[in-house]
């Protein structure tokens, strides 16, 4: 009688192999709960902008939109880590909506909409249009990374990957304090909310091992869900604001949206006819070159952070070129760009976990999030004061990611010069957008907001035109030693 062969299972910290399923999913879906609220919200935002609302005419659309949207953010995840030819990075990637189109997509809709009212569905149309063109032009824009690639050494990477850590840092704290726009805003049950769940991740990560230890964001995610669930047992779930209008709190987890989902709904080719008109392609091109610069950027940070090594050609160019065809894909769904998630990149960095299996057990929860609105919904209902008592330990983990690609080798003069200039006028003109208010609109699209881009222009500029320096040395390090004392006179 033969045996069976064992099949040896891989741990979180490999990047390829199998790992076994009860470890699999937890993991996965650590992923799926640090973006799941990202990956929707640029969504919610421009549907709005083109008229595209709850309670409006085209509810049944916007519906099937956000549907859509968790359906190709698991599809094109599993693009990134299983690759098909030279589209993917074989790397633990989560794809998602980007929010970095929200401005020029957002601006190319008002502009339509401007003119004629009812123009909402051309105008996201023209949206969709100008991404199909932007994403196949990304795509090829992937293919010429390899000859590009001495522009960006380590000193650039990681001061590209910092400048995404500390661009999102305010995003974590916002989400702490319960959700920028909120009514309840900075409230104490927020702070509080946020506050436990920071603490219980940090005692399970570093209080326990095995299971608990490298799945303590889920765990603390979960955690915060119970809590604020008691909390709505116990405290007032309502206020009135200065207008005398009651509203219900952030913190409040509304569990009466899952039970209105449906259970099953077909996802829709084309819900939008696409439009494609010039002064919507040009813009939202130049934006997918700002955005491919990021995806180098979190490509960097995943390979430093999980892998302690630089990231090669060909994964950078795989995972570029899936940014653009899946952001092609994700416009015939009728879904705004898909590109790489920085969020997922700080919790890699903070977990060391790389597994590919894992991440793709998190993709196929997304799959079925779009195809079976029920999931989604659980998702969806999570107060932001939660996820942000994980988001501040996890997009700081991103910064001292690109820190260690820095120091990778020997800091010099030039070194410094470079991160600091770069960060200090690249990353500050983008973090401080209102300084460009007078510049044309094009530059502000490019320079204006989040800083990642101005900085790693910058950086790329100094890094080819300031000479190499001499290393700096430590001043501790640099303290001449003692001269060994002279051997002892023989007798």
């Amino acid at each position: 009688m033969k045996e069976k062969k064992e099949v040896k299972m891989s741990t979180p910290y490999d990047l390829d192999g199998r790992m076994p399923l009860k470890l699999a999913i937890p993991l996965g879906m650590q992923h799926v709960l640090a973006m799941f609220v990202g990956n929707l919200t640029p969504l919610l935002v421009v549907l709005g902008i083109c008229g595209i609302v709850v309670g409006g005419e085209h509810e049944a659309l916007r519906v099937s939109l956000l549907q859509n949207a968790m359906l190709i953010a698991g599809l094109i995840t599993l693009l990134q880590l299983y690759p098909l030819g030279p589209v993917g990075a074989k790397l633990p990637i989560v794809m998602g909506t980007s929010s970095g189109f929200i401005g020029v997509c957002g601006s190319v809709a008002a502009g339509i909409v401007a003119n004629d009212p009812n123009a909402g569905l051309i105008a996201y149309g023209a949206v969709m249009g100008a991404c199909i063109v932007g994403g196949i032009f990304e795509g090829a824009l992937g293919f010429a990374i390899r000859p590009l690639r001495r522009f960006f050494p380590p000193v650039v990477t990681g001061t590209v990957v910092m400048a995404i850590g500390l661009s999102l840092i305010n995003v974590g704290i916002n989400f702490f304090g319960g959700g920028s726009g909120a009514a309840d805003f900075g409230s104490w049950q927020n702070l509080l909310l946020g506050l436990l769940v920071l603490v219980i991740i940090l005692v399970l990560k570093h209080g326990t091992k095995g299971f608990t230890s490298i799945s303590s964001i889920l765990l603390g995610i979960v955690a915060g869900y119970i809590i604020a669930t008691i909390m709505g047992f116990v405290l007032p779930t309502t206020g009135v604001n200065e207008q005398g209008v009651e509203y219900t709190y952030s913190w409040v987890v509304k569990w009466s949206n899952v039970a209105s989902e449906s259970w099953f709904a077909l996802p829709k080719i084309l819900p939008v006819t696409p439009v494609f008109r010039w002064d919507a392609i040009l813009p939202i091109c130049i934006m997918f070159i700002v955005t491919a610069v990021e995806t180098i950027g979190d490509i960097s940070g995943i390979t430093e952070g999980g892998l302690n090594r630089e990231a090669t050609d060909k994964e950078l160019s795989g995972g570029v070129v899936c940014d653009g065809v899946g952001s092609a894909i994700a416009a015939v769904f009728g879904v705004m760009p898909n590109t790489s998630f920085s969020q997922n990149v700080g919790l890699v960095a903070m977990t060391k976990i790389v597994n590919r299996f894992a991440i793709a057990c998190g993709a196929i929860f997304l799959v079925l999030a779009g195809l079976f609105p029920k999931l989604g919904a659980i998702i969806s209902i999570m107060p932001q004061s939660v996820l942000g008592g994980a988001a501040v330990i996890m997009f700081a983990s991103i910064v001292v990611s690109g820190i260690q690609l820095i120091t990778r080798e020997k800091l010099t003069a030039r070194t410094i010069t470079i991160v600091a200039v770069a960060l200090g006028l690249g990353f500050g003109l983008g973090a401080s957008s209102t300084a460009l208010n007078q510049m044309p609109q094009w530059l502000r699209y490019v320079f204006g907001g989040s800083g990642i881009v101005p900085a790693a222009i910058v950086a790329i500029v100094l890094n080819i035109v300031l000479p190499k320096d001499k290393p700096v040395e430590n001043p501790v390090e640099s303290k001449e030693e003692a001269p060994a004392a002279p051997p002892p006179a023989a007798e």
